[in-house]
């Protein structure tokens, strides 16, 4: 299993030269919320998409 730390350095590894610091934060902050979401699927904190939407349609 990696460390945060050799996950961070291989998501910059795999960007261009020319990436920027808003590049580089975007990249982690969509794998962040990518890791945060199959977390909450793997314990069942989830809702179908039909259920979403009478919540939505609700308020």
């Amino acid at each position: 299993m990696s460390t945060t730390k050799e996950e961070a350095r291989k998501l910059i590894d795999r960007l261009p030269e020319q990436a920027t610091w808003d590049d580089i934060m975007y990249e982690f902050y969509v794998k962040k919320k990518i890791a945060v979401g199959l977390q909450a699927a793997k314990e069942g904190r989830i809702i179908s998409h039909e259920e979403a939407k009478k919540k939505l349609l609700r308020e």
